[in-house]
């Protein structure tokens, strides 16, 4: 299990040939919730951003994700359904439970890097209240519904 935050910057190379790529840039995550893929900046001068589908990409390590071949580069030519930070962004997002809770706002996804299920999210309720209680983690159990305003989720009970 990884969580963006982790993933955010990280570089990505090419197997085959020991290259760098470009480096982690955002998330791609499909209208049912799913992380389809990953989202990379390539480039110093002119910056490209591209996306690798999560079931390309060999193996996420602590510092660097590897991808077998450069070719499964695929270049963005429609934006992604969502994204946490940038088009379409999820994160500071109302997350309310399918009982009508209201959690927090999102700050964060974890998610199983092999299939790119999401299986919990990290929610915040403002600066001050994460100084005093920390932010909390909501696992879910069954894919959110995301809307323009909210993301709803099926809390799994502990």
């Amino acid at each position: 299990m990884r969580t963006y935050s982790l993933l955010k910057g990280l570089p990505v190379y090419e197997l085959k040939s020991g290259e760098k790529i470009g480096h982690v840039y955002d998330l791609n995550i499909s209208s049912n919730g799913i992380v389809r893929g990953l989202l990379i900046k390539k480039g110093n001068l002119f910056r490209k951003t591209f996306t690798v589908q999560i079931e390309n990409v060999s193996s996420f390590g602590l510092d660097g994700v590897m991808i077998e071949d450069k070719k499964v580069l695929e270049p963005i030519n429609f934006p992604p359904d969502y994204t946490l930070e940038h088009k379409q962004c999820l994160t500071g997002k109302m997350i309310m439970s399918n009982e009508g809770d209201k959690l927090g706002l999102l700050e964060d996804v974890y998610f199983m890097e092999e299939v790119g299920t999401i299986v919990g999210y990290e929610i915040t309720d403002g600066f001050f209240s994460d100084i005093t209680e920390g932010k909390r983690v909501v696992k879910t159990v069954a894919p959110p519904a995301i809307g323009k305003d909210t993301i709803i989720v099926n809390v799994k009970s502990t």
